[in-house]
């Protein structure tokens, strides 16, 4: 279990959930001046969904895992609604095609660790504002067709949805447009609202920004059902540097499941994290309070070469997903990759260090006999001849497990292996080489 004991007072312990989601740039659209009450006021219950389409939430699902638990930190009770029932259907937002629909044993399979993973952000055990997990399947699998399109679909406009972003951005496709399915579901994301508004009193849906049309429309639903009024608040859409989403469908994606993408390559990650980008992700991504994120705002602008904001978010982030000892763990590999603190450190955190490092095999008679580093550098791909190795060792850019070696005719050998068994060879500041015994 992971502590949930990571929040730093942005701003005080006076100040409102609002203002703090508003200084943290967690504000993008409301659909009614009174959220601003609601959240700031009495608790209520607020929901936010979850797509099933993968084993593992991703990167991309944390500003809202995270907002979810800022409401509960404020006095709210959290709703996550894993979506077992529309996630049959694909949400069409911010897609440009039709999504693969997956069968209900792999939706199901889904839910039971997406559902766990949930838990280790929230409280379930806290009173009133404990937080709440559901399954919309439970409630849309027992709706007959005639029953929906009777009492609840006669209450959409046809006109009114393919004016929705979601929609009209796929029916500008020529080739492909969008498929009845996908068009329904807004209408099944809307009963949901109007489910949690029955049967839990939920008076808020909140999101990313591309979940606007489908948050409006259900607001819709219950004011014509229920002639009551609920609202909707959506979160900026927070991007890579080049403009893209996180997202399962795009290349690298990070997964919160350690067995997907180890908590090392999730380090850094965030530890990799552009100048124009890490001031939001701080935000966005963490509890760090006000005052020092002027100052790591600051160190970016003006020492932007020591990346102490980008440090600062890593461990932040590490810590929260993956636990204290984790993410210690994480930061003492990512240190000793480039320093001789290599040689003392345990074998799975060396590990870590050099998972994502290019391998060379080398057989154990040879290295046993002893490989000249001039060979073993070019054999291994660090330099493209040898009279270009010899080069680099000539001026200071060869090292042998992060020590400088400085003698054109030195030998790596069996004695040079440390835990683990292999031999890290470096080129400069950042091209390495894990050598491994085979045979």
């Amino acid at each position: 279990m992971v502590s949930k004991e990571f929040r730093v007072l942005a701003l005080g312990d006076d100040v409102g959930l609002y203002e703090e989601m508003m200084s943290r740039g967690l504000i993008a659209q409301v659909t009614d001046e009174r959220v601003a009450e609601i959240l700031d006021g009495s608790s209520i219950s607020a929901y936010i969904g979850f797509d099933p389409s993968a084993d593992s939430l991703h990167v991309g699902h944390l500003v809202q895992i995270f907002n979810l638990r800022r409401l509960q930190e404020h006095g709210h009770r959290p709703i996550a609604v894993a979506g077992g029932g529309t996630g049959l259907i694909g949400d069409p937002s911010g897609k440009s095609e039709e999504r693969n629909l997956l069968d209900s044993e792999v939706l199901s399979q889904n839910l039971i660790k997406i559902r766990a993973q949930l838990s280790r952000f929230l409280d379930f055990d806290c009173g009133e504002s404990s937080a709440l997990v559901l399954n919309n399947a439970d409630w849309l699998g027992k709706i007959s067709l005639i029953d929906y399109l009777r009492d609840v679909a006669k209450h959409f406009s046809v006109n009114q949805m393919v004016a929705k972003d979601s929609v009209k951005s796929r029916l500008n496709e020529r080739e492909q447009g969008i498929s009845f399915t996908e068009f329904s579901y807004m209408l099944l994301q809307s009963y949901d609202f109007l489910h949690l508004f029955d049967n839990f009193a939920c008076r808020l849906q909140m999101g990313a920004s591309d979940q606007w049309g489908n948050i409006t429309s259900g607001i819709e639903l219950i004011r014509k059902m229920r002639q009551q009024a609920a609202y909707g608040l959506t979160t900026p859409l927070v991007l890579k540097a080049d403009g893209t989403k996180f997202g399962k469908s795009e290349s690298g994606t990070i997964w919160i499941d350690p067995e997907k993408t180890s908590p090392y390559q999730f380090y850094q990650f965030f530890l990799r994290a552009e100048d124009e980008v890490v001031g939001g992700y701080l935000r966005s991504f963490t509890w760090i309070g006000e005052d020092e994120l002027s100052e790591l705002d600051l160190a970016t602008a003006e020492q932007a070469s020591k990346r102490l904001a980008q440090s600062a978010l890593a461990e932040a982030v590490t810590e929260i997903v993956h636990g204290p000892e984790m993410a210690r763990k994480v930061q003492v590999a990512a240190r000793a990759l480039f320093s001789e603190d290599i040689l003392s450190l345990s074998p799975d955190v060396l590990e870590m260090a050099i998972e994502d490092a290019p391998v060379h095999y080398v057989s154990a008679d040879a290295l046993a006999r002893g490989v000249g580093v001039v060979d073993l550098f070019y054999a291994a791909g660090l330099a493209n001849s040898k009279s270009e190795s010899r080069k680099v060792i000539a001026q200071g850019g060869a090292y042998v497990n992060n020590s400088r070696v400085s003698d054109i005719e030195a030998s790596v050998s069996s004695g040079d292996l440390i835990v683990g068994g292999v031999v890290l060879l470096r080129r400069g500041k950042k091209d390495y080489v894990v050598v491994r015994v085979r045979g």
